[in-house]
């Protein structure tokens, strides 16, 4: 059965999601404020790159008005992590009474951001690692097969059963918070010093200055989640932020791309979180204090 899903945002995953969803038949919105991008994507659909350098374009309803999409059952949250207040507000226009949101953000905070305005019960944790690199406006190429996974919760069904139909690859999980800071460790470790060396992933293997200092980011990072009591899908953290950047070598990390293209990072939930975090249990984390400083200085 094809589902009416709201996307939210019209960044590169967001876009990469709804040329997927709207390829398997399924209708698709968007909502968001980037003029360009909602410009291009009502002229042109949603737009991929395929590896041989062809396009393939899927048609979309773009608005930057969230009444136009009233009603919503289901809206998966694409935005950045700064955007997740304004995401919220939108959304309580949008989202029908019994409608349900999936949050795919990076960082920490954004459930409960978006449960201050939706209500409990409305919005469920999940994480993905489906690469996304945005070319231009309503255009993205893929960084390679990733996974989705999502927290158990019966109301998200008929949204799991579009996603698998759309050729992602989703999994349902018992603990949705260990994903989250499982992928803190990884995005604190790679993201902010691609963004600050502009350099892809892979580079940060090659210099050994900048592979200890991944290594004692991904630690700090998941000494926090140890006193936060969050269970992490590894064992070792900093082989797998090494493992991460090995598998996306050539990727360009969004925290690159967004600093690239003179936007705001979304490095007050990662580094800055992983840094408030570790002060309330009296962890020092100078390396992400250092790295959050720094990327913001940009």
């Amino acid at each position: 059965m094809n589902e009416s899903i709201l996307l939210v945002g019209t960044g590169a995953l967001a876009t990469l999601f709804a040329a997927r969803l709207s390829a398997a038949g399924h209708s698709v919105s968007m909502l968001g404020t980037w003029k360009q991008g909602l410009q291009a994507l009502r002229e042109n659909g949603a737009r991929i790159q395929e590896a041989d350098g062809s396009e393939q374009a899927y048609s979309v309803y773009a608005t930057d008005d969230p009444l136009e999409v009233r009603g919503a059952k289901f809206a998966i949250v694409l935005v950045k992590s700064w955007q997740t207040e304004r995401a919220a507000r939108q959304l309580k226009l949008s989202l029908a009474d019994d409608g349900h949101a999936l949050t795919l953000q990076n960082g920490l905070g954004n459930r409960e951001t978006l449960t201050r305005d939706l209500g409990a019960g409305r919005v469920s944790l999940g994480v993905t690692t489906t690469g996304a690199t945005l070319l231009a406006p309503g255009l993205v190429r893929t960084g390679g097969d990733g996974i989705i996974s999502i927290e158990g919760n019966q109301a998200l069904a008929p949204l799991e059963a579009a996603l698998r139909s759309s050729n992602f690859n989703l999994q349902i999980v018992d603990d949705a918070q260990s994903l989250i800071w499982g992928k803190l460790v990884i995005n604190a470790a790679i993201n902010p010093l691609t963004a600050l060396l502009q350099v892809p992933n892979g580079e940060l293997l090659a210099r050994p200055a900048t592979r200890r200092m991944m290594a004692s980011l991904a630690s700090e990072t998941a000494e926090v989640a140890a006193a936060e009591r969050v269970h992490l899908p590894f064992s070792n953290p900093v082989s797998a932020a090494e493992d991460v950047a090995r598998k996306t070598a050539k990727n360009i990390s969004s925290m690159f791309q967004d600093v690239r293209r003179g936007a705001p990072t979304e490095i007050d939930a990662i580094c800055g979180a992983v840094t408030k975090r570790a002060e309330m249990h009296g962890i020092k984390t100078p390396y992400n204090r250092a790295c959050w400083q720094l990327v913001r200085a940009l």
